[in-house]
């Protein structure tokens, strides 16, 4: 227990509470920020405070009607943020998601390092390939949550992981070409899927309609995306609502292991 002047007593619990407040505000920050919801909220704020100036003001007939507005806050902000409360569940729900750690099924899977750099060498080597051709590319990689939700949207392929076959469904005259690929539990479980697209205000001009579905797909997800640029050519990397555009195929591939710590986060 602290002590304060002026007969302020600051208990342990009020520093918790105050640094859990803060927490959770900087989450919310983080979630909003770039899109137009932060205008929004500006905008609800800024309401609140004219609403405590009319009542210090004691203009009773207008205090009176902001009130009613003010009465039916948390409605109107569950009304308003439905898209970012979602957001914010969704992440809650797949980023502590224990249920895959503890299927029957893993108990008695095999994991060797073969498969692991067979599954790395196929995406790499036809990243590179559709890199050299400007042939679009969106391909989600799952990591705890399964995406069934979004493979559903498109045709459920359940395919080993080959080059070939990523390279021939992302083929501009492919039926499959148009949309995402879902790769989870080494194989390709989707094509075709729709993905959320971000309305983040934060992303460049010049990136398309394929980087702002991956960029919207990791906001809403744990999964990881890797987009080949139909104009360009250029690969990018987008993680945890972060991009890394212009990435060689030697990075690609550190990323697709694990590692990170060259990762450059853009906003």
């Amino acid at each position: 227990m602290i002590n304060l002047p002026l007969f302020i007593t600051v208990t342990t619990w009020d520093i918790l509470d105050i640094l859990l407040v803060a927490v959770l505000l900087y989450q919310l920050y983080k979630l909003i920020k770039g899109t137009v919801a932060i205008n929004i909220f500006a905008g609800i704020f800024t309401f609140y405070l004219f609403w405590l100036l009319v009542k210090a003001l004691n203009m009773e007939l207008l205090s009176s009607i902001l009130g009613q507005f003010i009465g039916v806050g948390v409605i109107a902000l569950i009304i308003v943020f439905q898209q970012e409360i979602r957001r914010f569940l969704l992440l809650i729900g797949t980023k502590y998601n224990f249920n895959q750690s503890w299927r029957v099924e893993n108990l008695f899977k095999v994991k060797t390092k073969t498969i692991r750099e067979e599954y790395i060498q196929a995406i790499s080597t036809a990243c590179k390939n559709m890199s050299e051709t400007k042939t679009g590319a969106l391909i989600v990689l799952s990591k705890r949550s399964e995406l069934y939700n979004f493979a559903q949207t498109g045709v459920l392929i359940k395919a080993k992981i080959s080059s070939d076959l990523i390279e021939n469904i992302f083929f501009k005259n492919s039926p499959l070409h148009d949309g995402g690929m879902i790769i989870a539990e080494n194989r390709i479980l989707a094509a075709r899927c729709i993905l959320p697209v971000t309305d983040s205000t934060s992303l460049p001009g010049t990136l398309g309609l394929r980087h702002r579905a991956g960029f919207g797909m990791t906001q809403e997800t744990d999964a990881h995306v890797i987009v080949v640029s139909e104009e360009t050519g250029n690969i990018s990397y987008i993680m945890d609502g972060h991009i890394k555009v212009r990435i060689s195929i030697e990075e690609l591939e550190k990323f697709l292991n694990g590692d990170y710590s060259s990762f450059i986060i853009n906003n």
